[in-house]
């Protein structure tokens, strides 16, 4: 019976119900849509009601006012906030009391106070290990209140305390800053950013990887390309350690970072409206590097006054890899550059949207040697990333990139390979589950000619590169000319 009321007032009223994943059933029965914070937020956006009704604590009705500025938000329970510091307290005291209830506690009411008696009395010390310490600031984004609560209880637990012994946290983001000083300064820290002796820590090094591929009997090759990508000055390849695991359970190389993260998440940041910022994450999509200067992040998840801040955030959570030595951000490998893709594809990125999805008939125009189809492509192509500056082979190469995305999921891509005499542009080569597809070895021209681009591969003997390979090989030259502003293509089999 209440339940149909509720019902009736929502049409009533033109509302939406968002219910968070823990709510209970007889709330899950009436809601619009069920999820997690940022999911439900995204849902509350793209509906039509002219009201959303929350079910779930303040800082998701906070987050749904953010991305629907325009409609009234209201939240079902006023008084749910986060009780974390709070459960800590309790929880801690109650099992220290069950663990030496012999003390003469001064306050048993006081965590701090109680650590300190059993200290002063017994002598014993603390180790102190949180898991996820940054939940809050990565589950309550918007609640100030209660991320500047938690750190001072952490603060006063943890700083210049004679009973801790070792203090032992784990999580996702650095330790928040707060002007340019870190509210728990008394830790070192280790970061993707700066891992330090941690680094063959973080996932699974390249000996590890390569002993489980003899194991489990999967190719080496393509597992790098799938799960590689981090690198620190100490350890040069890092793997995404649940990546690996699943591939070799079962069997199988494919995206398994989407079973923890949705690509929604990721879709959430690069769609910031900073200059540049587009434009360096399809850079990055086509092969790049991006320079970053990560100092200007205050290590929390709303907080973003630049680029580089947005772009030091997605180094933390995996998105990206860092290069201490350069500086620089990229891609790390070909799991984390389809969610790259899929965040563009369902973004508001338009030409750039198209270009990725065309992708598919260029590389079947290839594979059919229809070259005028492959020069329309990369056309389109350039039409749609032309806020790029088009000007050198560079420029016609992140455009080729593009364009030819498609090839990662049948192709290994090497740029500027050795081969012969020099180094070819561009060389494809099939990965072992696709030995039925040629290789390609492009070559690109910027105002010469197609068919020039094919001379020199011929005269430089590029494709010595490949002489172990024992498939069909094609040769595909592109040039841009500068006066017409067309592109032109040339396909050419070739005959060991």
């Amino acid at each position: 019976e209440i339940q149909q009321e509720i019902l009736r007032m929502k049409k009533e009223q033109d509302v939406c119900i968002l219910a968070h994943a823990y709510q209970g059933q007889e709330i899950l029965e009436v809601a619009d849509y069920m999820g997690d914070s940022y999911g439900l937020s995204v849902q509350g956006a793209k509906s039509k009601c002219k009201g959303i009704i929350m079910c779930g604590v303040r800082f998701m009705a906070e987050t749904c006012k953010v991305l629907s500025p325009e409609k009234k938000v209201w939240l079902a329970n006023p008084s749910a906030g986060c009780p974390m510091a709070e459960q800590l307290d309790l929880e801690g005291l109650r099992k220290l009391k069950a663990e030496h209830p012999d003390v003469d506690y001064f306050d048993d009411t006081d965590l701090v106070e109680s650590m300190q008696d059993i200290y002063r009395e017994k002598k014993i010390p603390f180790v102190v290990i949180i898991d996820e310490w940054d939940c809050i600031f990565r589950e309550y984004k918007q609640d100030k209140e209660a991320q500047e609560k938690y750190l001072n209880f952490l603060r006063d637990l943890l700083k210049d305390k004679g009973y801790i012994h070792l203090a032992y946290m784990t999580g996702i983001l650095p330790i928040k800053k707060y002007g340019t000083h870190s509210a728990l300064n008394m830790f070192d820290e280790f970061s993707m950013i700066s891992p330090g002796p941690l680094a063959s820590y973080v996932g699974f090094t390249e000996t590890e990887v390569e002993a489980l591929c003899r194991q489990y009997k999967a190719d080496m090759s393509e597992v790098k390309s799938w799960y590689d990508g981090y690198s620190f000055e100490k350890e040069k390849s890092i793997y995404s350690p649940r990546s690996v695991v699943n591939c070799m359970r079962f069997e199988k190389i494919e995206n398994y970072w989407n079973q923890t993260e949705t690509f929604e998440a990721l879709q959430f940041y690069i769609d910031m409206n900073f200059d540049g910022l587009k434009d360096d994450v399809l850079s990055m999509i086509a092969g790049e590097k991006v320079p970053v200067n990560t100092g200007s992040f205050t290590n929390d998840m709303t907080t973003f006054r630049t680029e580089d801040d947005v772009l030091t955030l997605l180094i933390h959570l995996g998105y990206l890899g860092y290069d201490s030595n350069e500086k620089c951000v990229f891609i790390p490998n070909n799991e984390i550059r389809s969610e790259y893709v899929n965040a563009v594809s369902v973004s508001d990125w338009g030409e750039v949207s198209q270009a990725l999805k065309n992708s598919a008939d260029i590389l079947n125009a290839i594979w059919q040697r229809r070259p005028e189809q492959v020069a329309e492509g990369i056309r389109q192509a350039h039409f749609e990333t032309s806020h790029i500056q088009y000007n050198d082979e560079n420029a016609l190469s992140y455009t080729i990139s593009l364009a030819l995305y498609a090839a990662r999921n049948f192709y290994t891509v090497h740029c500027e390979l050795a081969g012969g005499k020099g180094f070819a542009d561009m060389v494809y080569i099939p990965r072992k589950k696709y030995p039925e597809k040629p290789a390609l070895v492009v070559e690109l021209k910027w105002d010469k000619s197609a068919a020039g681009a094919i001379s020199q591969i011929k005269e430089k003997e590029y494709c010595q590169s490949l002489e172990e390979y024992q498939g069909n090989l094609l040769l595909v030259g592109i040039n841009y000319d500068v006066k017409t502003k067309e592109h032109s293509c040339v396909i050419e089999e070739f005959v060991k």
